[in-house]
């Protein structure tokens, strides 16, 4: 039985149906979604923050899902409405919110004010619909949020760190509140998306990225943490504008700018260890791939526009070949220019091809970088974008869904198998087994609806496969740094998955016998 308060009961039928230590008990398999008490207490958990604090600390914050014997315990009650609700209501009342909005820009600041405020919601509304809410998060709207980053900016979220911060990076990673850091996103702001030098404001692609560490691959939040290094900008219009936020000064280069690069590398692994994973992204061409090469084999890391792209390129190619019903060898690949996508792209079908027997030579003959209009294969155009597009509907009725190729289907399953065994060094094997495990997942009913890529709506499972994959992998190869090797990898990686349900927050209350609690008088 969930109560409802009259209010939340009416919106249900309009959508449609001085601190001290206090010790909560945390259910962990229990979902709290209707906010009642559960069957049976969990562990306890020592939490340092009472009342208002509660409220303010997105990680804990239920909002009017507090029951209220969590409010008296909390020592929240009267800070919130008298009305209780469970986290479904909450999901209709933020979507209600949410379809009022007419810009995705706007759609993008309520999102991210939930996340500020209510992390689990957040992430409960996202998983509830990722197809729909990914495009808002990331992918197109997130390089209009970072263009107007300056004016929408609400709150801190990831870390910026300077070219005048060289020399106390170890100190500022302390500002951080949260210890148990296993992934980070990195950005200099040189070369966001297709946008070019937005400098500081590219703190959105790591805050977006990482929501999709959580929302599609099932990483806890509060062990990700985004950073922006900013050295500078040579966008003259962010230099000319008095709202910029960023450093107002030319991009620093050269032997100061690789110190701060070597600093923030050694810094982030001597607090938070060798198996921290350290994603870089949107850094202009010149510096990723000398970037990526120069750490690939002493930090664990990678470059997702070169290795990530990469995979979900080759895993579209892959699907592809269900339908030619030939081997990759078979086919020349022609590519538009050799940037990063292309040149991580090429390098990765030369595994594959490698890997089905043919000679590193005889694949590279099979490789150009030149101008193309795109890969036909018997009359027939094989599609697939990075940003999300409409379904088509042909004259004669038939129904196409065009292929979304996002490295929203490497990332998280890369990041979720890579932190689940301690892989210290991210080689591009796990890349190829990444791009197979996608492929293996697009069905035959999905090739004849044109799709290259399985329906988003299925990516935390693809995300769960991979990890899985990359666990496997790396015991079979000596990788990994956890032991003893778990016999059942699946269930291992499912217990190390992030849930959005909420936590239940009452006192481990119990009794001793009564004569041992009987009070002594004289």
């Amino acid at each position: 039985m969930v109560p409802v308060c009259g209010g939340a009961a009416r919106l249900l039928r309009m959508v449609g149906a001085g601190w001290r230590p206090l010790l909560l008990s945390v259910t962990r398999g229990y979902s709290c979604r209707a906010g009642g008490s559960p069957a049976s207490r969990g562990r306890a958990l020592a939490v340092k923050k009472r009342g208002y604090d509660i409220t303010r600390n997105p990680h804990l914050n239920k909002g009017m899902a507090f029951t209220l014997e969590e409010r008296l315990q909390l020592g929240i009650h009267g800070l919130l409405p008298p009305c209780f609700l469970s986290q479904d209501v909450q999901v209709l009342r933020v979507m209600k919110n949410y379809e009022n909005k007419s810009s995705d820009l706007d759609k993008y600041i309520v999102l991210m004010t939930l996340q500020d405020r209510n992390e689990k919601l957040f992430y409960r509304v996202l998983t509830s619909d990722i197809e729909r809410f990914m495009p808002i998060v990331y992918t197109p709207t997130v390089g209009l949020a970072c263009q107007q980053y300056g004016l929408a900016f609400r709150r801190p979220r990831g870390l910026f760190i300077t070219i005048h911060d060289k020399g106390h990076i170890a100190t500022m990673l302390n500002s951080w509140p949260e210890e148990d850091i296993k992934a980070i996103v990195v950005t200099d702001g040189e070369r966001i998306l297709g946008l070019g030098d937005l400098g500081s404001y590219g703190m959105g692609i790591p805050v977006g990225k990482l929501a999709l560490y959580t929302a599609c691959g099932g990483v806890h939040p509060q062990h990700c943490l985004p950073v922006l290094l900013d050295v500078g900008t040579d966008n003259e219009a962010l230099l000319s504008d008095p709202l910029y936020i960023g450093l107002k000064h030319k991009r620093v280069r050269g032997k100061q700018y690789d110190e701060l690069i070597d600093e923030f590398m050694q810094a982030v692994t001597n607090k938070y260890g060798m198996n921290c994973l350290i994603q870089f992204e949107d850094f202009a061409n010149a510096n990723a791939f000398r970037l990526l090469n120069k750490y690939r084999d002493r930090y664990c890391t990678f470059n997702d526009d070169i290795q990530g792209t990469a995979s979900v390129a080759v895993a579209g190619i892959f699907a592809a070949l269900k339908i030619t019903k030939n081997k990759l060898s078979d086919h020349k690949f022609v590519f538009q220019g050799a940037g990063e996508a292309a040149m991580g792209i090429a390098h990765l079908i030369l595994m594959a091809m490698e890997k089905e027997g043919i000679s590193r030579e005889d694949a590279i003959k099979k490789i150009w970088m030149v101008d193309s209009k795109g890969l036909i294969v018997k009359g027939r155009g094989i599609f697939a974008s990075g940003s999300p597009f409409s379904k088509v509907t042909l004259p004669n009725g038939q129904t196409f869904f065009p292929g979304q190729g996002n490295n929203a289907y490497v990332f998280p399953g890369v990041a979720l198998g890579v932190i689940a065994c301690g892989v210290r060094h991210i080689s591009d094997d796990i890349f190829l087994i990444t791009a197979e495990s996608i492929a293996a997942e697009v069905t035959e009913q999905n090739l004849a609806e044109g799709r290259l890529y399985p329906p988003l709506d299925s990516i935390r499972e693809v995300s769960l496969k991979i990890a899985v994959k990359i666990v496997d992998w790396a015991y079979k190869n000596g990788l990994a740094s956890w032991y003893p090797e778990p016999a059942d990898k699946e269930a291992f990686v499912k217990q190390l998955v992030y849930s959005p349900d909420y936590d239940s927050f009452v006192t481990d209350d119990y009794r001793w016998p009564p004569a041992a609690m009987q009070t002594q008088d004289v």
